[in-house]
């Protein structure tokens, strides 16, 4: 065969896959996605009985009020980065991601103490890992079902609410191990924060 055969060949080959592989099969994932798992493929958003976008349920948002559990510790300040003072350029980049410091590193440590252990002790709340420590994407929108127990009295006096109503509210909001055996049970901060302004005090 000829040289000219062969690279019309190979030209042809490598059109026909590309077509396959950059056209056909993406569209076909986005079909099956938007008529099989339609609020999945959108971002899993939450919405208010309005419509409008409250969040969604892959991604964490900081919650700091005493009427309200609190999330995870974030380094990225993702998504309360002012856009008028954007110095690390977190909303033009998206950056987001843990530090990795080890649990020995120094910085880690002085961090809990002036942050979180102050900020949990003043709140009357036990420290759980998860209430100090970030995740590893410092995106993680659960924590522990131990970790919303702890906020429990702070609530409950805040909001005027049975402490026994809160435990069953974070009970009806577990999320159980993905196919009974991968994972840990979560609590989805936000959609938790949702459901606890639902309540009326009693």
């Amino acid at each position: 065969m000829s040289f000219a055969r062969e690279a019309s060949r190979a030209i042809r080959s490598t059109f026909v896959l590309w077509v396959i592989a950059a056209v056909i099969y993406p569209f076909l994932m986005i079909t099956v996605g938007q008529f099989v798992f339609p609020h999945q493929a959108n971002g899993s958003l939450i919405r208010d009985s309005r419509g409008q976008v409250l969040g969604s349920a892959l991604i964490g948002q900081p919650f700091s009020s005493d009427r309200y559990f609190n999330s995870r510790p974030s380094t990225t300040a993702y998504s309360t980065a002012n856009p008028n003072k954007d110095d690390n350029l977190v909303l033009q980049t998206g950056v987001s991601g843990a530090s990795n410091l080890a649990p020995s590193n120094p910085q880690l440590t002085e961090r809990i103490k002036a942050e979180d252990l102050n900020r949990l002790q003043t709140s009357g709340i036990q420290p759980t890992a998860d209430l100090v420590y970030t995740s590893a994407s410092s995106l993680d929108p659960h924590i522990t079902p131990q970790a919303a127990r702890a906020q429990v009295s702070r609530i409950a006096k805040v909001r005027g609410l049975p402490p026994q109503q809160l435990e069953t509210l974070i009970t009806q909001n577990t999320d159980s191990r993905f196919l009974g055996i991968f994972g840990e049970p979560g609590v989805n901060v936000l959609q938790l924060n949702l459901a606890l302004d639902s309540l009326k005090p009693k």
